[in-house]
């Protein structure tokens, strides 16, 4: 696959509806077009195997016990400790590979597998670190990837979202911590970790990537063309961020005092 064809497929995966977003394919397209000399193929495999595992586990054991069994226990599948700033740890191809990564990235791989197992597990956007949710005859429960896939309780939740900084009656609204959020905001989240990372070293080629990905999985959305137009102009590009800054005018009318700043700094630096 070339990197204009998986740039096609993360376009076609951003035209699909929230409900049949196709996340685990859509951010395997999205490490593509960062690499696109790989082959997707081991990672797909693993996918497999993770739910031929998945499906025996849940013939003897509850769903939120199998799954972070099956995932986290027999794959080995968990968060980086180590090298935890690794850009392979947000690259989908090179967590299967090494079956560790970042929360979100491993939680794409617990996604898929509980999908196809027809258990009813969906993304937490929680703050300073992903999770996942699982509905359970008791109710929501609260899984974290990072740690293979073990039940994280309601007081630790509380205690984690002091830490980033929350007020004790936010933290405590276990309905607010636990929103469920769609496959499409959880691959935009990967691709912010990546945006992140490369801005926070100034690589600003693989910062302008990773924007153009979101706005393709989002199309809708302003915002990434804004992100695409600061990488091009850490570049040079300045013809290009120009163009970038009048995308976001166009789809969001609501942005365009920011965007015309924006245009307006930009477009005196060519004078």
């Amino acid at each position: 696959m070339t990197r204009e064809e998986a740039e096609s497929a993360i376009a076609a995966a951003g035209a699909s509806p929230d409900d049949s977003f196709p996340l685990f394919e859509a951010c395997l397209a999205c490490a593509l077009h960062e690499n696109a000399a790989r082959d997707p193929t081991p990672a797909r495999n693993l996918l497999d195997e993770a739910e031929q595992h998945l499906r025996e586990r849940l013939k003897r054991e509850r769903p939120e016990e199998a799954i972070g069994e099956a995932l986290g226990g027999d794959l080995g599948l968990g968060g980086d400790l180590l090298t935890y700033g690794d850009p392979a740890n947000a690259d989908l191809i090179a967590v299967c590979e090494r079956r560790k990564g970042l929360p979100v990235a491993v939680g794409v791989i617990f996604l898929e597998t509980a999908r196809r197992c027809k258990l009813n597990v969906s993304g937490v956007d929680f703050p300073g670190h992903f999770l996942l949710r699982i509905e359970t005859d008791q109710g929501p429960i609260a899984l974290d990837p990072f740690s293979g896939g073990r039940v994280v309780l309601p007081s630790e939740l509380t205690r984690r979202a002091l830490q980033t900084g929350l007020t004790p009656d936010v933290a405590d609204r276990m309905e607010t911590l636990m929103a469920p959020v769609s496959g499409r905001q959880v691959a935009i989240r990967l691709q912010n970790n990546i945006y992140a990372r490369a801005i926070a070293v100034r690589d600003y080629p693989a910062a302008e990537r990773s924007a153009l990905r979101r706005a393709l999985i989002d199309p809708a959305d302003h915002k990434p063309w804004l992100d695409v137009a600061a990488a091009r102009e850490g570049q040079g590009a300045l013809a290009g961020a120009l163009q970038a800054l009048s995308r976001a005018q166009t789809l969001d009318g609501g942005a365009a005092l920011a965007a015309r700043a924006q245009r307006e700094r930009v477009r005196l630096k060519l004078n």
